[in-house]
This record gives C-alpha cells, structure tokens and sequence, in this order.
C-alpha cells in the first residue's frame, strides 16, 4: 500500500500567521477564522516550495474538507507485487520510462563505445551528476520556495530587493538583516524557507 505524502503549510491573514501544519488542520483553522466578524482574506502557503495553497471555503466545514488538494502516494521502498498477465518471450518489464533525448552524432559514437552501451553510461552519469549536485539543488529549490512567498506578502516591506538579492548571492547574513524589522511571522517564515540556502552555500 502506498503512504500519503502530507501537505504542510503556513496560513497568513495579513501579516500574521494563524495557522501552520499539516493542510487539514490549517483549513480548520482558517475556516474558523473567516467565520469572525470582518473576515479578510487568507493566504496558504507550502512549507517546502513556497507555492501558494488554493482553497475554496465555500460551504460547510465537510465540503471544505472534500475539496482540499489530495496528498499525493509515495511509492514503498518495496513495492508490491502486482499480478499481471503472463508475458510472452523477450526482455522482462523493468519500469523504464522511455524519454527522447538529443545528442550529437559524436556524443552518440562515445556513448556507444563505453561498457554498458548508452543506457547504462547515461545511468551513471545522470546518478553521479545528481549526487554532485545535491547541495546546489537543494540550495536553488529553497531559494526559490522564499522568493515566492516573499515576492508574495513581503514585495512592499522595506529592504526586500536587498534581501531578494542576498538570498540569491547566498549571504545569510544580509538577510536575516535585511528582513529583522519585517513583521516577525513572515520574517520567520521567510527565514525558515531560506535556510537551506544559506546552510549550502
């Protein structure tokens, strides 16, 4: 049986935070709230990418609920057997996806000469390349999932080109000072999505 992944996320009203976990205990939370007096509107944010959450509130608290954005299954370490129908002769299924990729005639020539053929020499190289770049991705993927979300609440707060800047360049340091006087949720929660970043570089 595949596990659900769960959505977490961050709901501001204003420049406050009212809610943060997982996605259906922050739209309890959030419902609750636009239920007060002058309701105003609420903004959900991913924990992880910084993408902003669509909800619709309309209606009850269950057809709210029916709406939210389903989790998405991880697959098990150790999937489980699936019965199919008895194959007939050739090669035995693998779960390949088969993808288009172009290369030049003489990138093609050294592929082919390399132990393995091209699938296993790309196989390695995508694997190592990706491995290299741990780090380097995990520091772009945060500095993008802050830059949405600041560019989102944060576009009008004083020093956010400054900070955009640092974020970008790496520098910790000039961040956390150019965003200490902003409101201090979404100064934290900026933080928080920008921490990878720096902890990389």
């Amino acid at each position: 049986m595949d596990k659900l992944e769960t959505i977490s996320c961050a709901a501001f009203q204003g420049d406050r935070c009212i809610a943060s976990g997982d996605l259906l205990d922050v739209a309890l939370k959030v419902k609750q709230a636009l239920k007060q007096k002058e309701p105003t509107s609420v903004l959900i944010f991913d924990d992880f990418t910084g993408e902003p959450v669509e909800i619709d509130f309309r209606g009850t608290v269950d057809e709210v609920l029916q709406r939210l954005p389903q989790p998405q299954a991880v697959a098990p370490s150790e999937p489980e057997p699936k019965k199919e129908a008895p194959r007939g002769p050739g090669r035995p299924k693998l779960g390949v996806v088969s993808r288009e990729v172009t290369l030049l005639p003489r990138h093609w020539d050294w592929l082919a000469s390399q132990p393995g053929g091209a699938s296993v020499t790309l196989r390695k190289l995508v694997e190592k390349a990706r491995l290299a770049n741990q780090e380097r991705d995990k520091a772009r993927q945060a500095q993008e999932a802050a830059y949405r979300f600041m560019s989102a609440v944060a576009g009008n707060l004083p020093g956010f080109e400054e900070a955009t800047r640092a974020l970008f360049k790496g520098d910790g340091e000039k961040f956390g000072r150019q965003t200490e006087d902003w409101p201090g949720d979404i100064r934290d929660f900026a933080r928080k999505l920008a921490r990878p970043a720096f902890q990389a570089s």
